[in-house]
């Protein structure tokens, strides 16, 4: 992978600002509304950069690293990386899922360690929803998508990498945010489990990771599979 470098921002701030151009043959653009647009790119390149950081932590307290350890690797002292990151992530067991999402489950964990992944990304989950039928699979049907397409589209998105099998599996952020937006629409929904099609909505919501990317292609947003959960604004079609 290649980095961007500063001429390639630089070049992106440009195109993608829209207000910065505007008709009339101006002399000069709008330099406000291109600082807006550089700040805009520099944030979501720094949460990019703390994500990767963040899953990497993760792995190595997983593991067993201490926090002077992980301080050392970071150059910063052990108190400062703890108040960084010493938030424990929530785990979602078996329990929190219903029937479908936990069979769901052993194909997301099959597919990770089968292609020799020490992560759960979003492209592990969206392959394990669209692995069988459920409630996921069945509301991309009703939004007129083929779930045979899709899980061979994040298939071919699958990875080999170099690591061992392992019991414990560390999420990336991503994954973890797609299950917590999951569990709060299971909520909404007043259901007492976590559902596959709860799970797929929060993939389409986060809007970034490879899952996204594959839906997006689909042409499946975020607005388009929740018209598809919710056409006449209370209750889904698309279950059995």
């Amino acid at each position: 992978m290649t980095i961007p470098d500063l001429d390639d921002l630089i070049a992106e701030v440009d195109r993608t600002c829209a207000t910065a151009h505007r008709p009339g043959g101006q002399e000069q653009p709008d330099w406000l509304a291109l600082l807006t647009t550089a700040a805009d790119l520099a944030g979501r390149l720094q949460a990019l950069a703390d994500d990767l950081v963040e899953d990497y932590v993760e792995h190595c307290r997983m593991h067993g690293c201490s926090w002077a350890d992980i301080g050392t690797a970071l150059g910063v002292t052990r108190q400062a990386v703890q108040q960084r990151f010493h938030a424990p992530h929530k785990r979602y067991g078996p329990e929190t899922m219903s029937e479908e999402l936990r069979q769901a489950m052993t194909h997301v964990k099959r597919a990770a360690v089968q292609h020799r992944n020490n992560y759960i990304g979003t492209e592990h989950l969206l392959w394990g929803l669209t692995a069988e039928d459920n409630s996921a699979t069945r509301l991309l049907s009703a939004a007129d998508a083929s779930p045979e397409t899709l899980h061979r589209a994040v298939g071919d998105r699958l990875s080999m990498g170099a690591s061992q099998a392992a019991e414990r599996i560390a999420w990336t952020p991503y994954s973890r945010k797609a299950i917590a937006l999951a569990e709060e629409l299971s909520e909404e929904a007043g259901s007492a489990h976590i559902e596959c099609d709860h799970l797929l909505l929060g993939l389409a919501r986060i809007g970034r990771g490879v899952a996204a990317a594959v839906l997006d292609e689909a042409g499946l947003s975020a607005e388009t599979l929740s018209a598809a959960a919710n056409p006449a604004g209370d209750q889904a079609t698309y279950a059995p």
